[in-house]
């Protein structure tokens, strides 16, 4: 019974709001993932770090990058595709990691110098907290996690990611 409730109120949800624009070429570049609820994929990262690259086409070139189980850890690489979804002021995309199947990409936070991002998902299952910076400190941190919680999200599956040389380390969520 609480399995059915618990789908249910995720159902009952509304969708998670994007922002207006995206300036698509100012989103490029390196972004520090700094806390997620993460995916499959993200197991154990360390230095985890998403790049974009807009291709001629308009198709988005990405590169994940991560050392799985610690700072010296083998690296891992990923290559996913973004397509910006039109008339979405460049806000959804959908992710290829695997033809023909693309995944959800919410920009549901952009701050207005494009230094901090929230990519979500609808179904609240996945979340990613970025910066250009491979730090935040914690009062910018909290005001964000307070974001992801509003957005309807479970924020104690929120994991912070350490990245090299970084102090102090962020406190998990309460």
């Amino acid at each position: 019974m609480m399995t059915i409730f618990g789908l249910t109120a995720c159902q009952n949800l509304p969708p998670i709001q994007t922002v207006t624009q995206v300036d698509v070429d100012r989103f490029m570049g390196d972004w520090y993932v700094i806390a997620a609820i993460p995916t499959f994929m993200e197991s154990d990262p360390y230095n985890p770090v998403e790049h974009y690259d807009r291709n001629a086409d308009g198709t988005i070139a990405t590169t994940f990058t991560f050392n799985k189980g610690g700072f010296d850890g083998k690296l891992k690489e990923y290559h996913p595709t973004g397509f910006v979804v039109p008339n979405t002021g460049n806000a959804e995309w959908k992710m290829q990691f695997l033809w023909p199947f693309k995944s959800e990409y919410l920009i549901a936070y952009l701050s207005d110098d494009a230094q901090h991002t929230i990519i979500a998902r609808n179904k609240r299952d996945y979340v990613w907290l970025m910066s250009r910076q491979p730090s935040m400190d914690q009062a910018t941190f909290d005001k964000h996690v307070a974001k992801i919680k509003a957005m309807g999200y479970d924020i104690s599956k929120l994991e912070i990611f350490p990245h090299l040389n970084v102090q102090p380390p962020l406190k998990q969520p309460l």
